[in-house]
């Protein structure tokens, strides 16, 4: 009896054992015959684990993986230099114009007609503006490309951003100008220098970081109640390229900043603090506002937040439609699918060994059935489908969605690869949850819904305002940061940039703002920068000659 039950046990367990190896074979079978794609990204991220879940759905449908490469310590010269010395690439990447310089990438037009989800992402207007002086398109955009209705509910560009906690411990005032800003942010500082957890306030920080000092020197194109062409104004009645750097609403800025900071209201760490340290200030709910793009800091302070219950407190921000005054209209917000950026996206370089398998992939990344997985996750266990095919998620699956462990272990959006945003093609859903209006409502901290009732807003659009294209030109950006080392206006643009990031900080910190100013004028005069605005102009009247 007893032999009869250890030989049953025996059996079992070679079944068992032979089920193990065959399953493990299997699996080992499909992971050789799923793609393997390489991609490097010109901006920092977040990894996701090895055996993610949702990254594993995807290579079972399109039947390839990509590893993602994010930007380390290096800058973004340095490291697409790095690799154009090398000459070896990996399969995608998101580099822009001097990688086209150098031979590095393929013409997506030559290959395009056998992949209709790439072709089909743009119309052919949009598509010509990418196209190079040979003739050809090297690059995808993977932002801003809507289709159908163009519903927005986060506001994903610059504004002045300031916790709820300060505009309700001031009655939610309405604060429209720089003045008033700073006046709320100093008056609350002065009455509430801790956090409710202890942590002293920062009252107002600064990134400046290498590209990221955007965030200091732009904002007077704004307070001027321009739209963020980036790089110039332009005059819409008399089509004139305008320097922003040093009219009066300038100078005005930057001795509020230098004021600010000699009251102990800027951070005087703001010009030395890496972006990693400027998340880190984020994440403890210490800042009371700055100056930044959504994308750039909240999601990467959403799970320290939960973590840490700051909802509570008051800890997010919510934009403001700051102005130099209340005469001017401000135009933070500008319809996004009005703002189509065509200076970089991602490209397939010409070390992909299977050129027709990248394309493949890119095409099935914008198939809804994948699209779906990147941005809601999976059905039944990320987000429900009610009965007239609307998609809801329970408070349950929102919380797991801003925990950083989860994310990395089962969501895989493959951020920085081209999306459709928009209406999906079932024609009801929103492509990701905080752009569907009852999802992102259901989703709001308690402390932006009771801001948002405050203010009779639903989204944070609303707390700004919204406008349509300035002009056809729009924006600008999209030209100058293509603008390289080779002509005359590139050189320009580099030497100025240059300037503003060493004289900016030292202006803001100065003992005597106005010798401090002058210095600065003078250094800035120096670069010729003529050489850049009348490029810009002859750029300005080249894109509206085009659209006529």
């Amino acid at each position: 009896m007893r032999r009869r039950i250890l030989n049953s046990i025996l059996l079992f367990g070679l079944v068992l054992l032979i089920l193990i190896v065959a399953l493990t074979k299997r699996e080992s079978e499909q992971k050789k015959n799923i793609k393997q794609f390489t991609v490097f990204y010109d901006v920092q991220g977040d990894e996701i684990d090895e055996d993610n879940e949702i990254k594993k759905k995807i290579a079972e449908i399109t039947g390839a993986e990509c590893e993602e490469i994010w930007l380390g310590s290096q800058t973004k010269d340095d490291a697409i230099n790095s690799y154009i010395a090398s000459g070896e690439y990996t399969d995608f990447i998101v580099g822009g114009l001097e990688l086209y310089q150098v031979g590095a990438l393929l013409p997506i037009d030559m290959y395009w007609d056998d992949y209709p989800n790439i072709k089909q992402y743009m119309s052919e207007e949009e598509w010509n503006r990418l196209r190079l002086d040979d003739g050809h398109i090297y690059w995808i955009p993977q932002f801003g490309i809507v289709n159908g209705e163009d519903i927005e509910t986060i506001h994903e560009g610059e504004a002045f951003w300031i916790q709820t906690r300060v505009l309700k411990w001031a009655g939610y005032p309405d604060v429209r100008t720089l003045d008033e800003y700073f006046e709320l942010i100093g008056d609350y500082y002065e009455a509430n220098p801790m956090l409710d957890n202890q942590i002293p306030n920062i009252p107002y920080t600064i990134l400046c970081d290498d590209w990221r000092y955007f965030c200091l020197e732009n904002p007077p194109q704004f307070l001027d109640g321009y739209p963020n062409d980036g790089s110039c104004m332009v005059d819409p009645v008399n089509l004139k390229v305008l320097d922003y750097n040093f009219t009066d609403t300038a100078k005005n800025y930057f001795k509020t900043l230098n004021e600010q900071y000699k009251k102990g209201i800027v951070d005087p760490e703001s010009f030395t603090s890496t972006y990693e340290e400027y998340i880190e200030k984020l994440s403890t709910g210490a800042v009371l506002g700055m100056v930044d793009q959504w994308w750039q800091f909240s999601y990467n302070i959403t799970s320290p937040f939960e973590k840490q219950n700051l909802d509570e407190l008051g800890c997010n921000y919510v934009p403001l439609p700051i102005t130099i005054d209340r005469s001017i209209k401000n135009q933070w917000h500008v319809k996004r699918s009005n703002e189509l950026d065509t200076s970089s996206g991602i490209s397939v370089t010409i070390s992909c060994q299977d050129v027709e398998g990248a394309f493949q992939f890119i095409n099935d990344l914008l198939g809804e059935e994948v699209q779906n997985l990147r941005y809601w996750g999976i059905k039944d266990v990320d987000y429900h489908v009610d009965e007239n095919g609307v998609f809801y998620r329970t408070d349950e699956q929102r919380e797991k969605r801003n925990l950083s462990d989860y994310l990395a272990s089962h969501f895989c959006s493959y951020a920085y690869f081209p999306r459709r945003e928009g209406i999906n093609e079932d024609g009801i859903n929103m492509f990701s949850p905080e752009y569907q209006l009852g999802e992102f409502q259901a989703s709001l901290p308690i402390d932006v819904k009771e801001c948002f009732e405050a203010y009779g807003a639903k989204t944070y659009v609303d707390m700004i305002g919204t406008n349509e294209q300035p002009g056809v030109w729009y924006p600008m950006y999209s030209y100058s940061t293509l603008l390289t080392n080779q002509i005359p206006a590139g050189v320009v643009w580099k030497e100025m940039t240059e300037v503003k990031q060493q004289w900016l900080p030292q202006v803001v910190m100065a003992d005597n703002f106005d010798a401090a100013w002058a210095q600065y004028k003078n250094a800035y005069d120096e670069t010729n920068p003529d050489v850049f605005f009348d490029d810009m102009q002859l750029e300005l009247e080249r894109r509206i000659k085009q659209a006529e």
